[in-house]
């Protein structure tokens, strides 16, 4: 592998479809780039070998060992085709959701891995059955009968780091607001179960509870504003698998031994929970009695085992031998509980369905399956692999060579080199086994591997990250028992030693970690030592409690500091230690200061510190799946900040003793400085009845027809439309590698006649655009507007190439839109007759209700003209023309503006169409006017169409400003008087205001009820 070293392995950007991947041989992965997306693909496991002592050697990959994984690769080429039609046959509110995680100007951009598993979730609950994809939900439902017992679940195989709980974040957003608006639609629910493997990943996704200070529906701006109040109607339940198991009731807590001795054998026990009872207890909160949503957490530990009918060539507990055996019947029994704890609910209150979550959805030794084996559900999958070279996680590197003269890379598979010499046991067993006793390889590797950290900790130090307050790169230590993990700890942080009847504190051996400073213990540890199993399951053993004595009283006493008035005996030791874990690498936490963690077992899932640069692994690792999931604790990045050409720049992952075959490099890492985040929000402090400035919430237009000829007005240069051959070719020509060539072509499109073509895009414009309030068609109009569109054909369709007019039929819905445009009354213009639809809940929006945070640059706002704090500008540094309009408002005196804002998660939007489609147009700046006596309130809409914004839409989009949203909302005379600004220069911004703010004080520009020609469109 040395001979393959890739330089940087990102080559795909992560927020697009990964288009290349590196290829695979028969000596495992190259550096050759293949250009297109790497297929989903799974290596075939290998079976273990039964012989007892036999050594267990590690499967090398190579391309003859990949095998497709059909299923996922057949679902994603459905998806993308639903993706690239426009996501077809979904609900509005599914629809709008889609457009705006999908929005490629988001300041806070949803990665296409995470788009892509909900895509797919999407898909198979709304768009499947009618999208071609019938079979998908067919094969599904047979895989969960044979292996689930019929529970409905779907699995979304997604990598470490990648961001799982978003994905969960966006499919109980998906679900609720759907149920909100469509209460008796049976596809959606407003009721979640998510279970969790430990305490841990329970704490952390409270990130999923709407009214969470920190939930990542407004951390990660995952719901639009219309649909915020809608998700407060989600009910969420999150638990960790434990709370399935049956518990003693209240009655059997009581009784004595003996009562409990008199139950008949067969008869059901009273002084434990019925699993109906244990249902009640966990899903207390969610009340009601409808199905529910579940979500899987780590899934992979969740499944129905096969251990009285095992496949072929695989392990059960009862074949297995030493602490292969114990962690198997562990994983088993927690397997037991998990599952059937979800049939529990199931026969309580049914399930809806369950979504199944992790990087690693694969059978587990001991589970009568063949380890490694893929979950038969798993629909979607965004693998590691793929994830480095998107550059979303971090990128571990593994010993690949060293001068030792041996067959093996020493550092690579640790244990192999210092297994004999290490105690088998806990330290019950083994109270000689000190500090001093570790085996030289060990220490060797830990040396190696602490100089790397010495190199990156001084990189730390003299970075923009540091001087921010960022916390230090961290080094994760992972031991098999609670022995060595006691030795190591103390090597590297330090211990007491006895010296003339006293204990003397002795340094550890590694300066950045030791404990020891100066002969002394130093106040808040840099090493801690952890139990994650024990952690998770809320309770420290005795044993664990004499190894960490000192560092948990040193912990309970910063506890009491930073919270006056509180005391160590308010938090339990355990809950203490896993908020310190917990906290490693988190800014102003009680895990802030650590720079290396010891672990007694393997570092717990969701273990999230996005701050881990070097891995070292003292125990056996038997699989790649092993390996990677002890990996996947370094993985997570730590900054998103996107270089020149929008892609994540290598951030690495230091691995040793963790054979982990993967992309082999020796870059460095090219720091970007990371971006502060910002709250952007209405200031409380700032004069509201000034400042505040509403609006309403329109969804759609009404036409109130006149009974009057309709007439058509052709002098908008907009309105033409020319056809030729640079828009589409009229001829292809067809091949194979032998036989005959055929010519495709449009000829039946091009013998239609003018009538005909008039004839349907008068018949379209007519279903479309002209039909009643209650959508009855007014049929009586079809003459005239049949005479309209033949006008327009003839004055404003341009044929060039020899095109002939029915070709217009493949741009129909533009050609639609420009006749409706075209059309007036002959007793005025039809601006005169259009009413808003407002949206049915939360009709009236405001800027108080601004608050969002972004990495974008900012402008303050002058706190006497604007209710918000900042202006986001959305230049790639900050040099936009949002500032020098902003500037230009400011500047403008204050008996003309009152007060303005930028419109940033303001959610005002004007609706209109474009080529067939509803979209939204959101113009940049809202200007009050300041008071002109008479009562009406007047704002000016700012849009400014010049600089670096497509001109694609814009006519489109000032059109819509123009003849229906302004005029709209006047007519309405509900919400004061409204005009439309269109700048195409921010340099000239204060000169082109003038105008168009004079006219709406005359009450003039862009009005229904006046024939006074618009001052915005004399400045344009």
């Amino acid at each position: 592998m040395s001979d393959r070293v890739i330089d940087n392995p990102i080559i795909n950007s992560p927020y697009g479809r990964p288009n290349r991947h590196f290829a695979f041989d028969r000596d495992g992965i190259t550096d050759r780039i293949e250009e297109q997306r790497r297929p989903s693909s799974f290596f075939i496991p290998v079976p273990r070998p039964r012989k007892r002592g036999q050594q267990l050697e590690l499967q090398v990959f190579t391309e003859d060992d990949i095998k497709p994984n059909k299923q996922v690769n057949d679902v994603r080429e459905r998806v993308d085709a639903w993706r690239e039609a426009g996501w077809p046959n979904v609900t509005p509110v599914t629809r709008r959701l889609l457009d705006y995680w999908s929005d490629p100007e988001r300041d806070n951009k949803v990665l296409f891995c995470q788009l892509e598993a909900v895509e797919t979730a999407i898909f198979l609950a709304e768009g499947a059955t009618k999208w071609h994809g019938s079979w998908i939900n067919n094969d599904l439902n047979a895989h969960n009968a044979e292996y689930n017992n019929g529970m409905p679940r779907v699995a979304l195989k997604m990598a470490t780091g990648t961001g799982k709980t978003v994905v969960m974040a966006m499919l109980i957003a998906w679900q609720t607001i759907n149920k909100v608006h469509a209460p008796y639609d049976k596809t959606f629910a407003k009721r979640f179960l998510v279970v969790t493997p430990g305490l841990t990943i329970r704490d952390r996704l409270r990130v999923l509870l709407p009214e969470d200070a920190g939930n990542y529906y407004r951390e990660r701006d995952l719901v639009p504003i219309e649909f915020a109040d809608d998700l407060g109607q989600a009910k969420i339940v999150i638990t960790n698998f434990h709370a399935f198991q049956l518990r003693e009731t209240r009655f059997g807590r009581n009784a004595t031994g003996n009562t409990k001795l008199l139950v008949a054998p067969g008869r059901p026990d009273p002084f434990r929970e019925a699993p109906a009872q244990m249902v009640s207890r966990v899903l207390r909160e969610l009340g009601g009695s409808s199905e529910i949503v579940v979500f899987n957490d780590e899934a992979h530990h969740c499944y129905r085992g096969r251990i009285d009918d095992p496949e072929p060539d695989a392990d059960t507990v009862e074949n297995l031998r030493g602490e292969d055996r114990k962690e198997a019947a562990d994983r088993a029994e927690e397997a037991r509980v998990w599952f059937s704890g979800l049939e529990a609910i199931r026969a309580k209150i049914g399930i809806k369905k369950v979504y199944d979550l992790s990087a690693t959805p694969f059978f587990l030794s001991g589970s009568g399956y063949r380890e490694g084996t893929l979950f038969p559900w798993v629909v979607s999958d965004f693998s590691l692999i793929d994830a480095i070279e998107a550059g979303i996680v971090k990128i571990p590197r593994v010993p690949v060579d060293d001068d030792r003269v041996a067959n093996r890379v020493t550092y690579l598979d640790l244990w192999q080199e210092v297994r004999d010499a290490l105690p088998k046991g806990g330290r019950r067993s083994n109270q000689g086994f000190t500090a001093m006793d570790l085996p030289g390889t060990l220490t060797a590797a830990l040396h190696s591997l602490y100089g790397s950290y010495v190199t990156a900790f001084e990189a730390w130090e003299k970075s923009a990250a540091a001087a921010h307050g960022q916390p230090p790169p961290v080094f994760i230590v992972v031991c098999s028992n609670t022995t060595i993990s006691k030795a190591v700890y103390e090597w590297i942080g330090g211990y007491d030693r006895e010296q003339g009847g006293a204990l003397l504190p002795t340094a550890g051996q590694l300066s950045l970690f030791s404990n020891v400073a100066e002969g002394r213990w130093i106040n808040r540890p840099r090493t801690i030592l952890v139990d994650a199993a024990e952690f998770e399951s809320g309770s420290l053993s005795p044993e664990f409690r004499r190894a960490a004595t000192r560092e948990i009283a040193e912990f309970k006493q910063e506890y009491a500091e930073r919270f006056p008035g509180r005391t160590a005996d308010d938090i339990g030791d355990a809950e203490l230690m896993r908020e310190v874990m917990n906290t490693v690498g988190k800014p102003g936490k009680l895990g802030e200061p650590v720079r290396c963690v010891v672990s007694v077992s393997m570092l717990t899932e969701g273990w999230d510190a996005n701050t881990v640069t070097h891995i070292l692994g003292v125990r056996a690792f038997g699989t790649q799946l092993l390996c990677e999931q002890v990996v996947g604790r370094g993985l997570r990045r730590r900054s998103y900040v996107a270089d020149e050409n929008g892609m994540f720049t290598p951030e690495y992952a230091d691995v040793y003793g963790v054979p982990f075959q993967f992309i082999p490099t020796v870059a460095v890492s090219r720091e970007l400085p990371m971006k502060p985040v910002r709250n952007v929000r209405a200031e409380p402090d700032r004069d509201a009845r000034k400042l505040e400035m509403a609006f309403p919430r329109v969804v759609g237009y009404h036409l109130e027809v006149p009974d009057e000829r309709l007439v058509p007005d052709f002098s908008d240069s907009g309105l033409r439309m020319t056809l030729s051959r640079a828009d589409l070719p009229t001829k292809t020509t067809v091949a194979g590698q032998i036989g005959e060539e055929d010519v495709h072509d449009l000829e039946r499109l091009k013998s239609h006649r003018g009538q005909f073509v008039a004839y349907r895009l008068a018949s379209e414009v007519l279903k479309r655009k002209l039909r009643t309030e209650e959508g009855d068609l007014r049929p009586w109009y079809f003459p005239q507007v049949l005479e309209i569109a033949n006008e327009w054909l003839r004055r404003c369709v341009d044929l060039r190439d020899d095109q002939a007019i029915g070709l217009i039929l493949l741009r129909e819905a533009e050609a639609v839109e420009k006749i409706w445009q075209s059309i007036t009354w002959q007793g005025g213009r039809r601006e005169r007759w259009v009413l808003p639809v407002l949206r049915t809940t939360d009709p009236i929006g405001t800027t108080s209700s601004v608050d969002f945070r972004t990495t974008r640059e900012v402008w303050p706002t002058d706190p006497r003209r604007c209710q918000v704090n900042l202006v986001t500008l959305d230049g790639k540094d900050g040099n936009a023309w949002e500032r020098a309009v902003a500037q230009a408002i400011e500047s403008l005196p204050e008996d003309q503006v009152a007060a303005y804002v930028r419109n940033d998660h303001l959610d005002f939007f004007i609706p209109y169409e474009h080529a067939g489609r509803s979209r939204r147009f959101y113009p940049d700046f809202l200007v009050k006017l300041a008071d002109a006596g008479d009562g009406i309130p007047r704002t000016l809409i700012v849009e400014v169409s010049g600089g670096r914004k497509s001109q694609a839409e814009a006519v489109q989009k000032a059109w819509a400003a123009r003849k229906l949203w302004v005029p709209a909302v006047n007519n309405s005379g509900t919400f004061g008087r409204w005009s439309f600004c269109e700048l195409r220069d921010p340099t000239t911004a204060k000169r082109d205001l003038r105008p168009a703010i004079e006219a709406l004080f005359n009450l003039q520009g862009v009005s229904a009820l006046t024939d006074v020609v618009s001052a915005e469109e004399e400045l344009v």
